[in-house]
């Protein structure tokens, strides 16, 4: 009896055994890794880190204009009547004048009804139907950009509607190469100060991202003159001015030891 408890207990002690030694041997240690492959225990937050800017002035090469027309009446086929006339007249203003089709995107389709509220009734009533129809327009020919607005207001008449124009760069990609330069520059100019200041030596960089800013938009104020002893009023001034295209990096430099 003794010897099988004696047994027992033996073989349950080697179980434990195997199994801990099963556990050990399931991770490497560095010295049974692979050749050629390092563990970088260090932190990461080690080095200098930075940030770069770059920015650079741009002229527009781009209008954006939004426009179309509005048109009111007592019935919705009337008031669709009405701003389908209209609206051809004014896609004919705009490629008549050197817009592509292609650069004419339909942003906006409505037809509400118009209300007042009868305090008779004490209840509101229906006045009538508007139909409004809204296009982004791109103009490539800046130097046109007034002279177009023109053109569709005439075309349009008393339905015309111009919401608003920006200016933009078609192909801004130059532009933010050299923007990308002055930033990691800027960087750079920062990071050996820093390392300087500190009694240290700059490595080469670790890690390096880009985050881009869009040109901000630019909404003209237009001058507008009247015109004088009856003359002519000159065409609506347009004045594009610059853009600044932004660009910032943030970059980590290495210390060496």
């Amino acid at each position: 009896m003794k010897k099988s408890w004696l047994l027992a207990i033996s073989i349950s002690l080697v179980a434990a055994i195997v199994g801990l030694s099963g556990c050990a041997c399931g991770t490497p240690t560095l010295a049974e890794l692979p050749a050629g492959l390092e563990v970088n225990l260090s932190n990461q937050q080690e080095g200098i880190w930075v940030s770069g800017t770059g920015e650079v002035v741009a002229t527009p090469d781009v209008a954006n204009l939004s426009l179309g027309i509005s048109a009111q009446a007592a019935t919705v086929d009337e008031a669709q009547a009405q701003a389908a006339v209209a609206m051809d007249r004014v896609m004919s203003a705009l490629t008549d004048n050197g817009v592509a089709e292609k650069d004419i995107q339909t942003q906006h389709f409505s037809i509400y009804q118009v209300t007042r509220w009868d305090n008779e009734k004490n209840q509101e009533i229906v006045i009538g139907y508007r139909v409004t129809n809204m296009v982004a327009a791109k103009i490539r020919d800046i130097d046109k950009t007034g002279a177009i607005i023109d053109a569709v207001a005439e075309a349009g008449g008393d339905f015309t509607r111009i919401d608003n124009i920006s200016f933009s760069i078609d192909d801004p990609s130059a532009y933010y190469e050299k923007a990308r330069e002055k930033a990691i520059a800027d960087a750079k100019t920062k990071a050996e100060q820093l390392a300087d200041l500190a009694g240290v030596k700059l490595g080469k960089p670790t890690y390096i991202s880009e985050i881009s800013y869009a040109p901000p938009i630019i909404y003209p104020r237009a001058a507008y003159e009247e015109a004088v002893d009856g003359a002519a009023l000159p065409p609506t001034p347009i004045v594009p001015g610059e853009l600044e295209i932004s660009l910032t990096v943030e970059v980590v430099y290495s210390i060496l030891q």
